[in-house]
């Protein structure tokens, strides 16, 4: 999973660029190659097999920070679905749902270009339909076989387009309250991606059509709405908490919160600047 491969690549950043990673935070920090480095992916949501970006916590801050590098790119990686068939469904939605918001971001991204579009688009239609099963019957191997497909596409997009608001908040969430990843992705996706709506109606109208929602008739704002109104039913349907509140989330940690997610390397693509 990415926070095994993320140690791995924090190791190696240590062992060859310093040893206080926290001041390598941020793009294309890094000087010196990595040690080779093998991946061996057991879940499929992350993309950290395949993708440049390290996520570290900085246990004493509460802090999630990144280190994207080419570097950080692990030499080889594996992907065999035969691997997860027993995770957990709670794990399976987790993952799953951090992939399907890694094709979502770069797709609306202010990065975007029509090869990413083409990866995005693929994976989200993917995960639309395998997801869903992967969680009902982890030994469906064709679902989990399509979930593996889905986030290595979903990791190649956002290698290259990048991300956006709801990663950067979700490593707040989750540093904060050391919540899993792919839940605090799951609930910020939603609003942001509603919040982010006016820089771009047309490409979340699209984003609807891609989901399998019918627009025919509806205006591109009426269509626009209904990517969120899918979003929020994927959520649903994979057992994902309704409210950030689950998970441990307390208004006096908001604005701190807000502030950091800001300075977040995630943040700068983002389609509406907030």
């Amino acid at each position: 999973g990415g926070s095994a491969h993320d140690t791995g690549k924090g190791a190696g950043i240590i062992m060859t660029n310093g040893d206080d990673i926290t001041k390598l935070a941020g793009i294309e920090t890094l000087k010196n190659p990595l040690p080779p480095l093998i991946a061996v992916n057991t879940t499929a949501g992350t993309g950290s097999e395949l993708t440049r970006h390290a996520v570290i916590t900085n246990e004493e801050t509460h802090l999630k920070f990144v280190v994207v590098s080419w570097r950080n790119i692990p030499l080889v990686s594996f992907n065999d679905p035969t691997l997860m068939l027993d995770i957990p469904k709670g794990l399976t939605a987790a993952t799953g749902m951090d992939a399907f918001v890694q094709a979502v971001e770069p797709y609306v991204s202010v990065d975007h270009n029509p090869i990413t579009d083409s990866q995005c688009i693929q994976a989200i239609k993917l995960i639309e339909s395998s997801l869903r099963e992967a969680v009902a019957n982890g030994h469906n191997l064709q679902a989990r076989t399509k979930m593996v497909e889905a986030e290595m596409l979903a990791g190649m997009a956002f290698n290259n387009a990048n991300l956006g608001y709801v990663h950067a908040m979700a490593h707040q969430l989750g540093g904060q309250y050391d919540a899993p990843h792919g839940v605090c992705c799951a609930l910020l996706l939603p609003y942001a991606e509603e919040y982010n709506l006016i820089a771009d109606p047309e490409r979340f109208a699209e984003l609807a059509r891609i989901m399998g929602e019918n627009t025919d008739g509806l205006s591109t704002r009426d269509a626009a709405e209904l990517s969120i109104k899918a979003m929020k039913q994927l959520s649903e349907d994979v057992g994902i908490p309704h409210s950030i509140k689950d998970i441990g989330a307390k208004s006096e940690d908001f604005d701190l919160m807000a502030e950091n997610a800001l300075k977040d390397g995630n943040a700068f693509s983002n389609p509406r600047k907030g």
